[in-house]
């Protein structure tokens, strides 16, 4: 066999329809109406935070939660820690979503305490994300005080049967079947982050259409006696 080339492609756009909720059903739902307009009110507060580990989601609902924000002609703004230097959008009435608040520096971190501070002046809401709840978070003080005041949801870890759901959701996107032993090999043996699981499929996909062979085990253990990490 070649050496394998993963050829990527673009998967549908996330959205809150097509994240696997799990045990996080209450949670999608309290991000949709933090999205839509009109609905933010119905929350006992203005501000959501999101926390867990690598892999469980959380980004994927900062971008659906845009989404349904622009969907529905409310202004929204999607910003990683990374790209915000001493300002955010004072849009009014937007949604603002910041991805790994971990990663903000200093001028950043006092942006967004100002953000928290005009938000009800100018009808904005904060959909924030972080892989720890407020008080692991390496911030100010102030800002953590803010951030621990807001809606504060930890993104529960899916469990197998939600991720065999992901895997064949995914390849149905791409014209695939994946053997029910292929899926049960890779939960049992493999990385279980989504992200691992997404790219262990690309390659699948890529071997089996340029062999033009189905996506069974015995491929699967071929392509990892060559090289393959599961």
């Amino acid at each position: 066999m070649k050496q394998l080339v993963l050829d990527i492609r673009p998967d549908t756009p996330p959205t809150l329809e097509n994240f696997v909720a799990g045990a996080n059903a209450e949670l999608v739902a309290t991000v949709s109406l933090l999205a839509t307009p009109g609905t933010a009110q119905q929350l006992p507060g203005r501000h959501i935070y999101l926390w867990g580990a690598a892999g469980s989601g959380r980004s994927h609902l900062l971008r659906a939660a845009v989404a349904v924000a622009r969907d529905s002609g409310r202004p929204a703004h999607l910003l990683a820690a990374a790209q915000i230097d001493d300002s955010l959008p004072d849009t009014p009435g937007a949604l603002i979503a910041v991805d790994d608040v971990d990663g903000l520096g200093g001028e950043a971190q006092i942006a967004l305490f100002n953000a928290f501070n005009r938000a009800r002046g100018n009808r904005q809401s904060l959909l924030l994300a972080g892989p720890a709840a407020p008080l692991g978070l390496n911030l100010r003080e102030d800002l953590r005080t803010r951030i621990g005041q807001s809606l504060i949801f930890e993104v529960q870890p899916l469990d197998d049967a939600a991720r065999a759901t992901i895997l064949a959701s995914l390849a149905e996107r791409r014209g695939l079947r994946l053997a029910d032993e292929v899926v049960d090999f890779l939960l049992r043996h493999g990385r279980r982050d989504l992200a691992s699981l997404r790219n262990v499929l690309d390659a699948l996909d890529a071997v089996s259409l340029e062999r033009k062979r189905a996506i069974t085990l015995p491929l699967l253990r071929e392509m990892m006696q060559h090289g393959l990490e599961i």
